[in-house]
């Protein structure tokens, strides 16, 4: 029996390149203000990365921020992080590491002792120690492998298909993962270890479906071979559209559960995935296959001029 509803059974005929310099510009806007956002804001880094101690805390009754605040730094902990975890009543709280009592034993006895004498009790769940020596060391190794990826993808792409291509990859991934991490410190999310692990997942994910539509695109310029090559990534882009949004709906399905009934433990990972899936598909349709046409336009263009200059200098030779 057939589904009543297929959308997806014909190709479409939607003109992407239409709007191409639009798509392109748009992203670069947003990945610049990104970037001003970032230098403004910065990143929460969680433990992980810049050290400390981080102390998880179940109180007897709700109490504000600022009294939680209050409590870590009449402890000798100014420049602590808090943040509400899950319910009302649960606090992680992150001592800095740069202080030498947050190495000590009692940094959080005398953090509970407080937080039991303002809420009229407190239950310690959980304690994570990492050095600020070990949290920088993790931070750049976490860019790195960023960087590997990214350049490991570039060469793919270009032994695949040709440098173009990879360029085009790259910018579409550049673009999702920078502003993912815009996302991110907007929403003021925790980056910790799995928060890494999230966006190096949506690197291969976002490859994934740029791969399929430039495959398209490579096999219908040897069969259409005298059409424009703007007609040649219009129709790839719709020949690929509904794979495209069907296999994004249903990662993106799955993650929502994830996310709504994963517990706290991939709560992070889950959401920085579903804001990574929606932009990796959106760059997928539209900066990608713009990008690799504004790059086949920009070779082109060079490769006219080239010639141009070579008939100049041949004609000038003959004369002389």
């Amino acid at each position: 029996m057939r589904f009543p509803i297929r959308p997806f059974d014909k190709v479409p005929h939607f003109d992407f390149m239409h709007l191409r310099a639009f798509w392109l510009w748009s992203s670069a806007a947003m990945v610049a203000a990104t970037f001003v956002l970032l230098a403004m804001i910065g990143l929460n880094y969680g433990i992980d990365f810049v050290g400390g101690k981080m102390v998880e805390a179940k109180l007897a009754k709700p109490i504000s921020v600022a009294e939680v605040r209050a409590v870590t730094e009449e402890a000798g902990f100014e420049g602590s992080v808090i943040q509400q975890y899950g319910a009302d009543d649960v606090y992680l709280i992150r001592l800095p590491g740069n202080i030498p009592a947050t190495q000590t034993a009692e940094a959080e006895n005398s953090v509970m002792a407080g937080l039991s004498k303002a809420a009229g009790g407190a239950e310690l769940r959980r304690v994570e120690f990492v050095g600020p020596q070990v949290g920088e060391e993790l931070r750049m190794k976490g860019m790195l492998a960023m960087l590997m990826s990214i350049t490991a993808i570039l060469i793919y792409v270009w032994a695949r298909f040709e440098l173009r291509y990879g360029l085009g990859a790259v910018l579409a991934l550049s673009h999702d993962v920078i502003l993912t991490i815009g996302i991110v410190a907007i929403m003021k999310t925790e980056v910790t270890l799995t928060a890494l692990a999230a966006i190096l997942t949506l690197i291969g994910y976002s490859l994934n479906e740029t791969i399929v539509i430039f495959d398209r695109v490579r096999d219908n310029r040897r069969k259409y071979p005298n059409r424009p090559l703007r007609e040649v990534i219009n129709l790839s882009v719709n020949q690929t559209l509904g794979r495209t949004i069907m296999t994004g709906g249903s990662v993106f399905l799955v993650l929502w559960c994830l996310f709504l009934w994963g517990g706290e433990a991939v709560h992070d990972f889950s959401r920085i995935l579903i804001i990574g899936v929606a932009l990796g598909t959106y760059s997928s349709i539209f900066v990608s296959s713009s990008a690799l046409l504004a790059l086949e336009e920009w070779y082109r263009k060079m490769a006219n001029d080239d010639a141009a200059s070579a008939k100049v200098e041949t004609k000038s030779s003959k004369k002389s």
